[in-house]
């Protein structure tokens, strides 16, 4: 049986990750939650129904499409989950604090400045609150890099091995970025790493796999600035998955406590 039932089992990314967030947070009747990058309710839902009509939950997306989304799945329901447009990294001052911030599949987008966004989240926690936060770690389709660092080095594609370093060393690990919240003064900070094996054919299913074309392989499509060689370079690459599947995700979750009596450094 399905412990969070609010979470769609048909969806294989968000959903692992929510789960993985969930069993890291503490919940409780009554609580404010603020939600960042929500999406399109995954898991605002189920922590709405978690607080129950004492509480309430904010659910910000940075886009509105996804927003409108949620509010129609929303209907009446839960008249104390509100989904507003917003940007995480720049979020009013004006806001209260809240008991609980979650952001699942959130630390991604918190670039290109994560520990200033980071910092600037905190600040809405409540003295005695938690953060969690999910995200695919550093580690996630290593496979993949590798293989594509493989084709590039053996075209000698130069500034196309640059542009792939310079993204794969943007990403942080999982201990880089409970190191931050150590930094900003939290407490009781963990960190995990889940891995979650993602599926996919050769050829048309991985080049439009709406998960990796979504969120990774458009960041390899970026390396290139001859939209041609980019095409042909993927193809190759996507008619050889043998040699980097199975493609694994790490579900990178940080979780940190601020102190009773200060806040974030």
């Amino acid at each position: 049986m399905d412990p969070h039932p609010l979470l769609p089992e048909e969806d294989y990314w968000s959903t692992p990750f929510a789960h993985a967030l969930l069993q890291a947070l503490d919940i409780f009747p009554g609580a404010t939650v603020l939600d960042v990058a929500a999406g399109g309710g995954i898991p605002a839902f189920y922590l709405a129904e978690q607080v129950g009509p004492a509480g309430q939950v904010l659910a910000v997306d940075i886009h509105q499409r996804q927003i409108l989304r949620a509010r129609t799945m929303q209907g009446t329901r839960f008249p104390w989950l509100k989904f507003e447009v917003g940007d995480m990294r720049f979020l009013p001052p004006t806001l209260p604090e809240f008991d609980r911030i979650t952001g699942n599949l959130s630390f991604m987008f918190f670039r290109p400045k994560r520990f200033e966004a980071l910092k600037n989240l905190i600040q809405f926690l409540k003295p005695g609150g938690q953060i969690v936060l999910t995200f695919p770690a550093l580690g996630t389709f290593d496979s993949l890099w590798d293989r594509v660092e493989r084709e590039m080095s053996r075209r000698q594609l130069e500034n196309e091995l640059k542009a792939l370093a310079e993204y794969i060393a943007e990403r942080p690990s999982t201990e880089q970025a409970g190191q931050w919240l150590r930094e900003l003064g939290l407490e009781k900070v963990a960190v995990q790493d889940l891995p979650l094996e993602v599926k996919t054919g050769p050829g048309v299913d991985f080049l439009e796999h709406p998960l990796l074309r979504g969120g990774f392989l458009d960041d390899i499509y970026e390396c290139f600035k001859d939209p041609a060689l980019a095409d042909e370079f993927m193809t190759v690459i996507s008619e050889d998955i043998e040699s980097f599947t199975p493609l694994v995700a790490q579900r990178g979750v940080i979780s940190g406590w601020r102190q009773h009596d200060a806040g974030p450094q």
